[in-house]
């Protein structure tokens, strides 16, 4: 090797690997793809996802989770709870994602959309956040529960454990914010 070029090979391989590492983001315009326990930005919101888990009819916990639902499960169905906060970094109320705005998507595609949860743990889907408002508010079930999260509740097929890993997918104001969910 001549002297002088002993870094260009290091060189080659570093922007190689760069290259590599943007092509390989798969993101496109308006999307936007991270990990479970990582906030995410969809316009003044930022939604972190706590915790994701089967939710146990049985279980005395869950049963508060899960009040007001068809009980028992629908055969060959799950309830799946996320449960997450959000915050308003805006200066003004903007109103939260809806039911029609979230889903969990499996590897097959099949996607499961959110259902309307009436508890004391639920996430106020389709409500104004107050400019730097929270959810859940402070002193609330949700926010002084074992989560501290906000439930989004869903009702999918048993057979999506087996397509994992599981997607929450928010529309929400033209963007689309995609979690990959630790379950």
């Amino acid at each position: 090797m001549r002297p002088g070029h002993k870094g260009a090979p290091a060189t080659v391989l570093v922007l190689a690997l760069a290259l590599v590492g943007v092509a390989g983001c798969g993101n496109t315009v308006g999307r936007v793809a991270i990990d479970e326990g990582i906030p995410i930005k969809l316009g003044d919101l930022k939604i972190n996802v706590q915790e994701t888990r089967f939710l146990n009819p049985a279980q005395p916990d869950d049963g508060e989770y899960l009040a007001g639902q068809k009980l028992p499960t629908p055969a060959a169905k799950s309830y799946l709870g996320v449960f997450l906060t959000i915050h308003n970094e805006g200066g003004n109320a903007v109103r939260l994602p809806t039911n029609a705005e979230l889903s969990i998507v499996d590897t097959t595609g099949a996607a499961y959309q959110s259902i309307p949860s009436s508890t004391d743990f639920a996430a106020p889907l389709g409500t104004e956040l107050a400019a730097g408002g929270d959810i859940p508010e402070p002193g609330t079930a949700g926010a002084n529960g074992p989560t501290q999260g906000a439930l989004v509740l869903f009702l999918v097929d048993q057979a999506v454990n087996e397509n994992r890993p599981l997607k929450l997918e928010i529309h929400y104001q033209g963007e689309t914010g995609e979690i990959t969910l630790d379950i």
